[in-house]
């Protein structure tokens, strides 16, 4: 299991909506992008088991968040509960207590939907990646990375479409610090197998869970990526190439101060950033400012499930 790292403080714009006690955690929304964003902890929520993992929203349900709790364990857990939001849609608290969604042995900072509809994890220490079938409540394949991924890994992410390399399948060692494609191949009962895994760049500092920003996003001129960088205590922003890979030369500092900074995703209604913490605080942070790109009906109806559905019909024609 990681271990619990404290990293320095700074201050930023903070908020609270919960029923824990009251820990606000403090962090730096780094130069120049303090001018354009905002930092709000959200703070614990109530019913997850700590230390927390990834997060992303529920498929279909955008008041539902999903969590991983009891990460890097056997008994590691996702969790669903209910979002609060206020002006302009944003999220900004939680609702009632979180409840078991699904098991997710060893849940680290990936969890995302991908093709079919099919919830991915990450599992640390284990250095596997576990497959939740729609109506499911475990895990319907494990896939164990072996040798491929330098043990043991981080997070996982699909491309998304309006990106160069939209569909294609990210993966980051935490131990290694390396960022992966791999290739999903259907195995016939509606989960995959991950071949063909490469070595594609080190953005190093634990890399954890990953989210791209929003195209059109104040001062991200590029496509460009942010990693939860857990061992660094950061979430750094990378410029990405024609397949959707960071150019490692470009990292800048966006948010620093973090104690374990773990998983990442955009909320598809507001382009906020949201991401959580393992250990120390298990808080969960939401960053706003970025771009919202307008949503197709289908897709607000269908939520971050198709995402990945949609990226991968693209990679599967390429």
């Amino acid at each position: 299991m990681k271990g619990k790292k404290l990293f320095g403080v700074a201050v930023v714009v903070f908020a609270v909506v919960t029923l824990l006690p009251v820990v606000v955690m403090a962090f730096t929304i780094n130069s120049p992008y303090a001018t354009s964003y905002t930092g709000v902890d959200l703070g614990a929520v109530l019913g997850v088991a700590s230390p927390y993992g990834g997060l992303t929203l529920k498929a279909g349900d955008p008041s539902t968040l999903l969590i991983g709790g009891g990460a890097n364990a056997g008994g590691g857990t996702i969790y669903s509960i209910g979002v609060t939001r206020g002006a302009g849609n944003h999220i900004t608290g939680f609702s009632g207590t979180a409840t078991i969604f699904a098991t997710a042995p060893y849940i680290d900072g990936g969890l995302q939907y991908g093709p079919g509809g099919v919830l991915f994890f990450t599992g640390y220490p284990t250095n596997q990646i576990g497959e939740i079938k729609p109506g499911s409540t475990t895990p319907d394949k494990t896939v164990a990375l072996g040798s491929s991924v330098t043990s043991s890994v981080g997070g996982l992410a699909f491309v998304p479409g309006g990106f160069l390399g939209a569909g294609q399948f990210k993966i980051v060692s935490y131990s290694g610090g390396g960022w992966y494609t791999g290739t999903l191949v259907g195995d016939g009962s509606g989960t995959y197998d991950i071949t063909a895994v490469t070595l594609n760049a080190t953005p190093g500092g634990g890399p954890e869970g990953i989210a791209y920003v929003p195209l059109g996003s104040p001062l991200f001129g590029s496509p460009s990526v942010l990693i939860s960088q857990y061992s660094s205590g950061k979430v750094s922003a990378y410029t990405v190439d024609a397949n959707g890979d960071p150019i490692v030369s470009s990292q800048t500092d966006f948010i620093t101060g973090l104690s374990g900074a773990q998983g990442a995703f955009i909320d598809p209604l507001t382009g906020d950033f949201l991401f959580s913490t393992f250990g120390g605080d298990n808080h969960v942070i939401v960053v706003e400012g970025f771009n919202a790109v307008p949503l197709p009906p289908t897709l607000l109806l269908l939520g971050s499930g198709l995402v990945g559905l949609v990226g991968w019909r693209r990679f599967r024609k390429s």
